[in-house]
């Protein structure tokens, strides 16, 4: 059964799934009431106060940030310094990230500030809290992150909402952020020392959209499998491919566990006829689980940064109460995070690739076995007019080549900034953001060749002998589009099935 109990944040490690679950509104987000976990939030405050009652200096607090450090702040101005911090890191451009983006991004700092490290208050931990529960959400633009000395501009757009500024995502319309706190009853909150940079100078807007990515990319896998099965039962393949002991003996366990899938989709149990009549298919059929195990194993490694990361302390610096310590250090960098994203992305391209493949098989008659050019319905004298899925065809390689493009890994292109201070950093968010983009466009070759392959499943009239999972697919997309038999603009049955995709509608594996 789905949890549907809300986030707890309290410190306790949080999954992936719990941000991507918040993050489509799955689930609702509580901050713990608890005392000992107020008390703990509440102990790194007062800490840095009494640092500055005593001893006058404390990076960010009384002195400028970055390669401005030896710039001394008045005390009777520390109050102001927070204010500039996000004010002059307002400069992001670019679209802005959509409300399910915000919403990962907001709980992920919110993660990172409840492991109780970072010298705030926990009213500050509870404003943020209320813009989840609200779904008062920042508007953040994409574009100004180096990723390193954390997402200090898109998280300068967290900063000045909780202070009452900018904009705001609030029930799908852009509004003032002061105007829609004065609708809710929510009281602008005035920073303590050290609040606004613990907000600012983490990893949050690269991993929230790292744990979207992560969340995508894992059904996509499953999506992946399903849709191969439907294309080797069109193309009559050899489904001997996918024997269970041919896999022991190669034992990635992700690349096992996709044969197995395929396996119980097309039905296939025992061994090899020594008669088949077609001994070896072409590689996007026989090679697929061998692409999409290579995805499927790099999950649980990529699950553990992601996680890690999600779950860590990663401003500068970090406030250790209870030892009373100040550790300056840079878990701002977020180079786990880069490297989860660059691995992620080209994972996924090469599901992309593969179903490239796969339709171009299908639609072409020279390799189709037998299925009419383009997978066209139609019949008599219509035939000669239709021409079924030629242009999806074109616009899959069109989607499949902007995202093999996008592989380039960010991570290896580390500029120096910040006067020489930021001197190597992350492109984590850069690296997240072309995830994203590339999942967007494999995801629509999916859209596209899961319609293909159920349109030459049918032509094939094979559909008794399918098995029935590729039948409860098949009527799956049936209720999103129909057969196409004379020619039409796929455009909205493409949209619809994109949906029902981006929405994960269909169950796929156990």
């Amino acid at each position: 059964m789905t949890d549907r109990s809300p986030v707890l944040f309290d410190a306790s490690p949080l999954p992936i799934e719990s941000i991507a679950d918040l993050a489509r509104q799955r689930r609702g987000a509580v901050l713990s009431d608890n005392p000992d976990f107020v008390a703990r939030i509440d102990r790194g405050a007062a800490f840095v106060d009494r640092l500055l009652r005593e001893e006058g200096c404390v990076y960010g607090v009384t002195t400028g940030y970055g390669d401005s450090c030896t710039v001394a702040i008045p005390l009777d101005r520390v109050e102001e310094l927070p204010i500039h911090l996000y004010t002059f890191h307002g400069c992001g451009l670019g679209h802005y990230f959509d409300a399910e983006q915000s919403r990962a991004i907001v709980a992920a700092r919110l993660s990172s500030l409840a492991q109780g490290y970072s010298g705030v208050r926990y009213k500050l931990l509870q404003q943020i809290a209320l813009l989840l529960q609200h779904d008062v959400l920042p508007l953040i633009p994409q574009e100004g992150s180096v990723g390193a000395s954390g997402d200090l501009t898109p998280l300068s757009y967290l900063a000045a909402v909780l202070a009452g500024e900018r904009e705001v995502q609030y029930r799908g319309q852009r509004r003032p952020t002061a105007e829609v706190f004065a609708e809710l009853q929510i009281e602008a909150l005035r920073f303590q020392p050290k609040e606004a940079l613990a907000i600012m100078n983490g990893t949050a807007a690269m991993t929230g959209l790292a744990c979207l990515a992560f969340d995508r990319a894992a059904y996509l896998a499953a999506l992946c499998t399903r849709i191969t099965s439907l294309a080797v039962a069109a193309l009559q393949g050899n489904a001997y491919h996918f024997d269970a002991k041919l896999f022991s003996l190669k034992p990635h366990p992700g690349q096992m566990r996709v044969a197995a899938r395929i396996r119980a989709d097309l039905q296939i149990t025992g061994e090899a006829p020594r008669n088949d009549k077609r001994l070896q298919d072409r590689y996007s059929l026989r090679c697929a689980p061998h692409v999409i195990g290579v995805l499927e194993d790099a999950l649980p490694w990529l699950r553990q940064l992601i996680e890690t990361e999600l779950n860590s302390a990663n401003d500068n610096p970090l406030i250790d109460a209870d030892g009373e310590h100040v550790l300056h250090g840079g878990h701002f960098y977020g180079g786990h995070i880069a490297m989860a994203m660059d691995t992620l992305k080209t994972a996924v391209a090469n599901l992309a690739d593969l179903m490239d493949r796969q339709l171009a098989q299908l639609v072409d008659p020279k390799f189709n076995h037998g299925l009419p050019a383009n997978l066209s319905g139609a019949c008599g004298g219509q035939a000669p007019l239709n021409h079924g899925f030629k242009a999806v065809q074109i616009g899959v390689s069109a989607w499949t080549a902007e995202a093999l493009k996008l592989t380039m890994p960010a991570s290896v292109f580390s500029r120096s900034t910040e006067c020489h201070n930021q001197d190597k950093v992350s492109m984590g968010t850069i690296a997240a953001r072309d995830c994203i983009r590339i999942l967007e466009l494999t995801e629509q070759v999916a859209a596209a060749l899961l319609i293909a392959s159920c349109q030459a499943l049918e032509l094939r009239g094979g559909l008794d002998r399918s098995g029935p999972m590729l039948q409860a697919t098949l009527h799956q997309v049936r209720e999103q589009v129909a057969f196409l038999t004379d020619d039409r603009a796929l455009e909205a049955d493409l949209r619809r099935c994109l949906r029902a995709i981006r929405q994960q509608q269909w169950q796929l594996y156990p």
